[in-house]
């Protein structure tokens, strides 16, 4: 039995296999104790990571919720929410000012830059954040380019992009939910910061998260995101090759799960034993390894091929795999040997302490890394009040002493941190304010230019001849008066 709590974290992650939420308070020392978790299966409206039945994902989500309020006692406010799936791409791009000779670079200049790439327009797609790369200074590359004097300044950016319908349809669940979107982040870093250490991401690495229907890669180096990609391919196309020896895929998953390598020498396959699929019938051994290996190399291939050349010999830290389809046998093999990189490591629990008493959580398989990365990340108390005494989690009745959450200012697009994403209400906010400012700016440039005008007219009607003369004709009377 759970008490009324006054302060906690929850988070939200949309699978393609899955929706899963989680509660989670944060303790002094660092670690999370996790307070409930709840998840419902979401193959039937999540494809790919993407939504594409809304009405049934904010079903899903009003239930999540609900079901999280009623092991915790409390009201939910509002949620962290997790951005990814097939429709996040990256693409890089370049701005640049030429400046007067020995000028200084400001924080100014910088923001001007990154506001023109914000402002690009890709069709179709919405950039939801931006990795800084680094920044041409004349010749010379720099991490931070203020307070040095150059004559050119370019910054060098990578946009990562979505659909710009998918990002829609994601806000337009929460909204058909009546749920509060606290803040979206970027699923893949969340993911990157819970799993990756410093010195991983410093000398230079390939994360590899292996989910339902995708696979996420995202390459580090020096800090610095260099490349994001999903590939539409991820272990249920493992289970639905092997459903095309005449099962079904229950039982392919089942078996995928029991006998499934995603590397085997030829030298350990037995040409005379078969697996079992029921009691009544069997598959030869070898037909379903070659079945197994053959999609698990099209998969780590299309990884490969998404590391970008000029950092494929720098990724001192190896590739780092995560997710549920990280825990198939001999995969750290299979990556070696098709990639060719030799320094490998399956990532099966986060670097975050964690406290739960929950099985699935306490397994460390990977499957719940990117959602308590989320919750890791949370950074603003999702707790109201104690829910009514008649157990109704959305009626009017409520018992005090529900903390008041905080507004938060809306931000604009330079100003957020790198994995934030803005949510559409903070966008709109973001773009009002915008433009009264605009507004504001204008008046005064208004006033300014009218005070001009007046000033030169005024000016200009002293200079008239006829001022002229008048003045004159005053001087000479006045001088006739003083010697009379």
């Amino acid at each position: 039995m759970v008490a009324e709590l006054k302060d906690f974290i929850v988070a939200i992650e949309l699978g393609s296999s899955k929706v899963t939420g989680i509660a989670g308070q944060k303790k002094p020392d660092g670690s999370i104790s996790v307070l409930a978790m709840v998840r419902e299966d979401s193959s039937s409206f999540i494809r790919k990571g993407v939504v594409y039945n809304i009405d049934k994902t904010a079903q899903c989500l009003t239930g999540i919720v609900k079901r999280l309020e009623a092991q915790l006692k409390t009201r939910i406010m509002q949620v962290f929410v997790g951005v990814g799936g097939q429709s996040l791409r990256s693409v890089r791009n370049s701005v640049s000012r030429n400046l007067p000779a020995d000028t200084i670079i400001t924080q100014d200049m910088v923001v001007e830059l990154m506001d023109a790439n914000w402002n690009l327009d890709y069709p179709d797609q919405k950039i939801l954040d931006v990795a800084e790369q680094e920044y041409r200074v004349d010749s010379q590359l720099q991490m931070d380019p203020v307070g040095i004097r150059a004559s050119l300044l370019e910054g060098n950016f990578l946009n990562i992009l979505v659909r710009k319908a998918f990002f829609q349809n994601l806000n337009s669940c929460f909204e058909a939910a009546g749920i509060k979107v606290a803040e979206m982040y970027l699923a893949p870093l969340a993911l990157a910061n819970a799993v990756l250490t410093e010195t991983e991401k410093r000398s230079g690495c390939a994360l590899v998260d292996i989910g339902a229907d995708t696979t996420t890669v995202s390459v580090f180096w020096k800090n610095v995101l260099r490349h994001l990609a999903v590939i539409p391919l991820g272990s249920n196309n493992v289970t639905k090759d092997i459903a095309s020896l005449q099962m079904e895929e229950s039982d392919a998953e089942q078996m995928k799960l029991k006998y499934a390598s995603a590397y085997t020498d030829n030298s350990d396959i037995d040409p005379t034993l078969k697996y079992s699929i029921d009691p009544n019938r069997q598959v030869e051994s070898r037909r379903f390894i070659e079945i197994v290996e053959g999609r698990m190399q099209e998969i780590i291939e299309n990884v490969s091929y998404q590391i970008p050349s000029e950092f494929s010999d720098k990724l001192l830290g190896g590739i780092i795999i995560t997710g549920g389809g990280a825990n198939m046998k001999n995969i750290e093999k299979a990556f070696t040997t098709y990639t060719h990189i030799e320094r490998v490591r399956v990532a099966k629990f986060v670097t975050t302490t964690i406290n739960s008493g929950n099985d699935q959580i306490k397994a460390h398989n990977g499957m719940y890394n990117t959602l308590l990365g989320l919750l890791a990340k949370g950074d603003i108390n999702c707790a109201g009040g104690g829910l009514s005494q008649t157990g109704d989690l959305f009626g009017n009745e409520e018992t005090e002493g529900g903390p008041q959450l905080p507004e938060r200012k809306a931000r604009q697009a330079h100003e957020t941190q790198q994995g934030v994403i803005r949510t559409q209400q903070e966008e709109q906010q973001a773009a009002e304010e915008a433009r009264l400012k605009k507004e504001e700016e204008e008046r005064l440039e208004r006033e300014r230019q009218e005070q001009e005008e007046a000033e030169a007219r005024r000016r200009k009607k002293e200079n008239s001849w006829w001022n002229r003369t008048k003045r004159k004709l005053g001087g000479f009377v006045e001088d006739l008066t003083k010697d009379e």
